[in-house]
């Protein structure tokens, strides 16, 4: 099981938002990690074939993404899915199922099978108008499975969701990578760093990072650097440097940083994580990178 992306690229007039893009996805869960406007959607929108590429193309197992049978390997759970707010979330599986050329006993029995999976069987008779927004978010997970797909494709799915919720939810997502190429589109650190088998990040419509969770962050490994320091000294260090975090104490003001040799006398270094990378290359504050 192959999905194969090739010098894929996207233009809009005079912005590039996916410029060349070649990578080969296996079973596995894939984190795409990058700031809003780095190109995410636009990725996962041509893989889908829902946008049509500028040049490149997709193909899974050789089978373009132009052509029916790539669609029936596909599932999609866009940024904001459509939904009816006066179907029950039983009923609603059924439509689509229909829709997805499921006969009828197939579609109550998968729907029945999802309802379950997601932890909505309880919910399955209820209005979705009623229900919260991770459990729109599973029922979304739901339909995007229906035809059984190899290809799983999710568009900022924890977004607005509540700590619980996500958690449930990233659970959820790291089952469904052991038989499937799963493709996480997040701005969210914590999301792809617990269930990602890899993780992409993604900048200015490129892929500039791609491996295991320890293979990115050595980027800056013995680069990361915590301190406490006076007034006079904060200024300085927040115009040189990535800021990662910054805390204000009774006296000092405590300061989380990337550099390449300590910053200041304090300054001691601490393991990297995920986070110092994702703000290292993404900080609106402090030097841009």
């Amino acid at each position: 099981m192959e999905l194969v992306i090739d010098r894929l690229t996207k233009q809009y007039k005079n912005k590039i938002a996916v410029d060349r893009i070649s990578l080969t996805l296996k079973e596995g869960v894939y984190g795409l990690l990058g700031a809003n406007g780095s190109g995410k959607t636009s990725l996962m929108r041509m893989i889908c074939g829902v946008l049509k590429p500028t040049s490149g193309e997709v193909k899974f197992n050789g089978i373009d993404v132009s052509e029916e049978e790539y669609r029936d390997s596909l599932g999609y759970l866009p940024q904001n899915f459509g939904y009816y707010p006066e179907f029950s979330a039983y009923d609603f599986l059924l439509y689509l199922a229909s829709l997805k050329g499921l006969t009828k006993h197939q579609a109550k029995l998968k729907a029945t099978e999802l309802l379950e999976l997601v932890g909505l069987s309880e919910s399955a008779k209820k209005k979705i108008k009623t229900f919260s927004g991770g459990m729109k978010q599973r029922l979304g997970i739901a339909q995007a499975m229906l035809n059984d797909p190899k290809i799983l494709v999710l568009d900022e799915p924890t977004a607005g969701l509540d700590p619980n919720e996500r958690i449930r939810f990233r659970n959820l997502i790291s089952r469904l990578g052991k038989d499937k190429i799963v493709l996480l589109s997040t701005h969210i650190v914590s999301d792809v760093e617990y269930i990602a088998s890899t993780i992409l990040m993604m900048k200015d419509g490129q892929i500039i990072h791609k491996g295991r969770l320890d293979e990115i962050i050595g980027v800056i490994e013995g680069k990361v650097f915590e301190c406490s320091v006076d007034s006079k000294r904060v200024n300085y260090l927040i115009d040189n440097y990535p800021i990662i975090n910054i805390r204000e104490e009774s006296d000092k003001t405590f300061l989380r940083l990337v550099a390449e040799k300590a910053p200041c006398e304090t300054a001691v270094t601490v393991p990297a994580v995920l986070e110092d990378l994702y703000l290292y290359y993404f900080n609106e504050g402090g030097k841009k990178r």
